[in-house]
């Protein structure tokens, strides 16, 4: 009789982090003639395994060939649509997941990662096959099956040496780009940004921006920028003699009817009344320096 034994390290580590990382939605797309896809982004990452035909992933500044056994994972947030070649049809299955982040792979860019299969990625596409077969039955325990196969395809493709990928839980991920661009803007605001501008700053979409910032800070990132704007607006009004024109073209506003919109907006009040009642305050404490104008409290 012949044995062969192996133990299981119960100390090895697990290189996918299990607690972030999950399965969100399974799809299987083939090309049509009457098919027109646009510009999109998705709040998770998305894995494709290409099982037929060839096409290009485009991104807002390139566009990368892809075809047949590749697989191609694509960040959370980023822009990008899928072109088929209408003689040779584009065929994929694609995983939406939460809590990853591609960093590299054969063939990598800002926000994707492309990896070139020959023939071991026939091993992928069976667990692929399997998990959407455990959706299309969901048998009990499915979901658990397919929180496990997904781990496994991941763990295949980590084992190629030019694949690099890390894990991050989404709300972390979020509130790390939130704080980027909240950091921009308390030290830009006087520049012209646009929304466009602060979700480049974080390599995001600006409706993710939008949403995400509102989320972490109850203010969109505009209305944030006119706040910081606005404030800075108050000690110029107070301390300097500066004409609303001046003070709207130092801090970025379009024209000055903007800025005393917004600042009655943001305050309550014009900003000619708050610059009257600051200095009658200022008189009545005798606070006043030497050049004439207000020092600040």
């Amino acid at each position: 009789m012949s044995t062969s034994h192996y133990v299981i390290d119960p100390l090895a580590v697990n290189p996918v982090d299990r607690s972030v990382t999950k399965l969100r939605y399974v799809s299987v797309t083939r090309y049509s003639p009457e098919w027109h896809s646009i510009f999109h982004t998705h709040s998770c990452a998305e894995v494709f395994y290409v099982t037929g035909g060839s096409g290009r992933l485009l991104l807002a500044d390139k566009a990368v060939s892809i075809g047949i056994n590749d697989v191609l994972i694509v960040n959370s947030s980023v822009e990008h649509t899928e072109d088929s070649s209408e003689d040779d049809p584009l065929e994929y299955i694609v995983m939406g997941v939460d809590g990853m982040e591609v960093i590299s792979g054969d063939d990598g860019g800002d926000g994707y990662s492309l990896i070139h299969f020959q023939t071991d990625g026939e091993q992928i596409l069976f667990y692929l096959r399997r998990l959407l077969k455990e959706i299309e039955t969901r048998l009990p325990g499915y979901n658990t099956i397919c929180q496990d196969l997904l781990e496994v395809v991941l763990l295949l493709l980590m084992r190629r040496s030019k694949f690099t990928v890390t894990f991050i839980p989404a709300v972390h991920k979020s509130s790390k780009e939130c704080a980027v661009v909240r950091r921009y803007i308390e030290n830009h605001f006087k520049e012209n940004l646009t929304l466009d501008d602060l979700a480049a700053v974080a390599h995001v979409s600006k409706y993710y921006l939008s949403h995400a910032f509102s989320r972490e800070y109850g203010t969109s990132p505009i209305n944030y920028l006119l706040t910081c704007r606005i404030q800075e607006s108050k000690y110029l009004l107070s301390e300097t003699s500066l004409s609303l024109s001046q003070i709207a073209g130092m801090l970025g506003f379009s024209s000055p009817s903007y800025f005393s919109q917004s600042f009655r907006r943001i305050q309550g009040l014009s900003p000619m009344t708050y610059r009257s009642q600051v200095r009658e305050a200022n008189n009545a404490s005798g606070f006043k320096n030497d050049s004439g104008s207000f020092t600040r409290t």
